[in-house]
Order: C-alpha cells, then structure tokens, then sequence
C-alpha cells in the first residue's frame, strides 16, 4: 500500500473484549482517514501480538507510530486485560516489531480523543439542550464491558482523563434495584456498575427477572440464548416486544445507564455534554429515544434543572475508538 500523497501511515487499534479492529491511517484535512481496517476476534487469539501479525503479513506497510486503545487499565505503558487473559506492554510490541513509537492508552481515553473530532452526522441528540464550547465532556461507553472517562477543558484544549469507573459500587435506586443487587451480591460478592451495564450486565438482569419465576421462557427465546450473543437476543426480543421479560431487562439497563451517566456529568460537572459511546447505545437507540433514559438522567434533586441543561448524544461512528488511536499515533509524529 503506497500513498499517492506521501503523508506516513500509522497503525491505530482499539482492542476490546470481544473484538479488535486494526487499520492503517494518515492525517487528513481535518482529521485522520483510514484507508484499510481489519476486525479480529479477540477471543480467539491469544495474545494481542499474534492479531498484529496477521494484519501486517496481509497489508506491509512501514510503520514508524502506533497507538492501541485497550479495554482494561493502562499502568506505565502496560496493561492486563479486564475481559481477556492477556498482558499487553508497549516495550514487547516495540521490540518484536522495531517499530519507533508504540503508545498503549485506555480504549476510553482512544474514544474521548475522538469526541472532538466527530461531526454533527455522528451524533443522534437525545435532548435539545446546546452544546458548550470551553467545558468539561464525560463518556459513559456500555459493550463487553463498561467504561468511562471524561475531557477537561484546559489552556484551549481538551484532556482526556481515563479511569476504571465502570467497576465502582453499583448504587440502586429503587426497589427493584434494590433486590437486583442482593441477587448479584450473592453470585459475585463484589457488585460493580459493570454487573448491570454491559452485554453481560444485560444477560444478568434478565436472568434475575427470569428467577422471579412470573413468567414463562417460550422455546425460541431459549434457542436464541443458546445460538447467538444471549445479550443480542434480549436485545432483539425486547425492541421488537416479543417477550416481556426481555422488554423488562432492557428498560432497566437503560433506566441504570441514565443514572449512572448523570452521576459522572454529576462528578466533574460535564456541562459542556456526555457522550454515550461503546457497542451498545447504537443498538438500542430506539429504546434511548423514549423518556426513562433522560427520565433517569436527570432524576438528582435539587440538581435536576442543571442536568437538563447538559447535552446527551450517542455516537454513532463505530470506529470512533480507532480514529482516537490514530489521532495519538500521528501526535507521535
């Protein structure tokens, strides 16, 4: 692969738990273009290194950056993988390929470089409130997992600030969340925010509703369980109103996901907007648009009028997470 133009190439991944997509991409005009990306299977592979491999024996281009957005927490340029066994360190990357620069970042951080990149065609409004130049962004991001991260507004710019928010205390809010948590507490002890708002969070809430025992699994829910992605399956069941136990599930993911994203618009005072990204909110945006999400999202009391005024909008671009590695890997450049 030549490019006409002469601009280098840098290799962007975001790797998460379920799958990982890698791509070759140069500085456009106003932000980076990729001109070839490749998905894998993260499960399947063993170690982060063999997906690299086979993506460079399929397209060889000279490499001089690369940036790889990661699903789990970045220390010293090292990571273990929350939802794979992997360890993944810039220095062994680095090695193996004799690449110049290799950055390893939070796949939450890759995202929120991308945020300020995305035009309005990406975005789907989920309230009326306006944009805010100049403050503070969070990202709320549901897939295999959950994460967060936020964008300070600082000397003209933005700074994304990673964290592991996803795995902090799971905090109901009502009686039905209530029993929710006392059923997760007894599988698993600890009761993270993860537990109910992820695809498997979404399988843990119909399962819980299922115990209850008021309602009967037809056959052709449970053959869908078994075949596929059980979390697109209450998915599918619930948007199209087949099942009411999967209709039930999916109303209290969304309901938690909007309080759990009104608290992090809470905790650093995000009036500039928050920003619904990951695998899931694309998905289910038909259930975002009806009144529980924004319902949930600003249900915080005496600052209920403050939160109406902060923009909520889902991210369409499924490679945002890529476009923010590639961002960081021509800023090595």
């Amino acid at each position: 692969m030549k490019n006409p133009e002469g601009d280098p190439f840098v290799l962007a991944g975001d790797i998460g738990g379920t799958k990982t997509n890698l791509g070759f991409v140069r500085q456009g005009k106003t932000r980076p273009v990729a001109k070839v990306i490749e998905t894998y299977s993260s499960r399947e592979a063993p170690n982060l290194e063999s997906i690299i491999a086979r993506f460079l024996n399929k397209h060889q281009v000279p490499v001089q950056s690369a940036c790889f957005g990661i699903a789990g927490p970045v220390i010293n340029g090292r990571c273990q993988t929350t939802n794979l066994p992997w360890y993944v360190a810039e220095d062994k990357i680095k090695k193996r390929f004799k690449w110049a620069h290799v950055s390893l970042i939070n796949d939450l951080t890759a995202t929120a470089h991308a945020i300020p990149l995305l035009s309005s065609r990406e975005l789907f409004r989920l309230n009326k409130a306006k944009s805010r130049k100049g403050q503070n962004l969070a990202l709320v991001a549901p897939g295999t997992g959950l994460g967060k991260a936020l964008l300070i507004f600082r000397d003209g710019e933005y700074v994304p600030v990673p964290s592991e928010g996803g795995h902090i205390d799971f905090s109901p809010n009502n009686e039905a969340e209530i029993k929710l948590w006392r059923y997760l507490h007894k599988r698993f002890g600890h009761v993270s925010v993860e537990r109910v708002l992820s695809g498997p969070g979404l399988v843990n809430i119909y399962h819980w509703l299922k115990e209850t025992g008021r309602h009967r699994i037809p056959n052709w829910l449970a053959r869908n369980m078994e075949e596929m992605d059980p979390a697109r399956a209450i998915t599918e069941a619930a948007l199209d109103g087949k099942h009411p136990v999967c209709v039930a599930a999916l109303n209290m993911f969304v309901s938690i996901f909007g309080a759990v994203a009104g608290n992090l618009a809470l905790i650093a005072m995000t009036t500039g907007g928050v920003y619904l990204g990951g695998g899931i909110p694309p998905k289910i945006l038909p259930k975002l648009k009806e009144s529980m999400f924004m319902q949930a999202f600003t249900n915080k009391g005496r600052f209920s009028e403050l939160l109406e005024e902060i923009p909520v909008r889902v991210i369409l671009n499924e490679q945002a997470a890529l476009l923010g590695a590639a961002h960081c890997a021509l800023g090595r450049l």
